[in-house]
This record gives C-alpha cells, structure tokens and sequence, in this order.
C-alpha cells in the first residue's frame, strides 16, 4: 500500500521521475497482496493486485538514494545488513515519530489504520522529496 501512495501522490504532484519501490524484510517472495489491502487500495481507484513481494537485498539497498520503512526495527535491521544504508533509512512516520505496524493476518480495521498512517507519512514525505 505505501508504494502505491506513494507512486500516486508524487506523479500527482509531478514528480514521476522517482523510482518506488516496495520490497521486504522477511517478505514471502512471489506472493500478491492481502485481498483486503488489493480492496482498500481498488476503493481508492489503485490496482495493486500485479504487485508481488520481494526481498531486501544489499543490491538495493547500495542502489537506493532514500529507503522508507515502516517500524523502527526495520530500520536498525537493514542498517546492521548494509553499511551504506547508514544516513539514508528512515521511518515513513519520521516526521510524525510513528511507526506503521503489519496489518498482515489481521482484520480490515487494521488495514485501515495502517492505512491512514502511510497516508500521513506520504504527506509529510511529500513536503521533503
């Protein structure tokens, strides 16, 4: 869901040039997103269901200028894999000093919570990009 609103917001405010994209700590490689995230984001008019996870890796990380994570812990753990992510890791709730917790396995309510959290983080990210 992040990148999609993310994606969505800087092409909308003509920054399509940026490169997003979503990748995982402990992702479950190939697979699609919750039905309940695909319907979350179809309501916003947001096709997300071509979406499959990936795996972090010391590739992307090297490769990538800025790197958003959900939780803290995400954060020291991509930091402890890979130098050079030093300096250019932060939370998407930096700003708001919030982590987003998983809504995986969970209901719809806390999706929607997660979801208004990315939507805040994307909002003050916005300001900064």
């Amino acid at each position: 869901m992040g990148e999609a609103i993310l994606k969505d917001v800087l092409m909308k405010s003509g920054k399509e040039d940026y490169f997003v994209s979503s990748v995982g700590i402990g992702a479950l490689v190939g697979h699609k997103p919750d039905p309940i995230a695909i319907q979350l984001m179809e309501e916003r008019g947001i096709d997300i269901s071509n979406y499959r996870a990936t795996q972090m890796n010391s590739t992307i990380i090297r490769k990538s200028d800025l790197i958003l994570v959900m939780e803290s812990g995400h954060k020291t753990h991509i930091e402890n894999k890979e130098n050079s992510a030093k300096g250019k890791v932060f939370k998407l709730g930096e700003w708001g000093g919030f982590d987003i917790p998983d809504p995986y396995k969970k209901e719809r309510d806390a999706f929607e919570y997660a979801l208004q959290l990315i939507d805040q983080g994307v909002a003050d990210w916005q300001k900064r990009i």
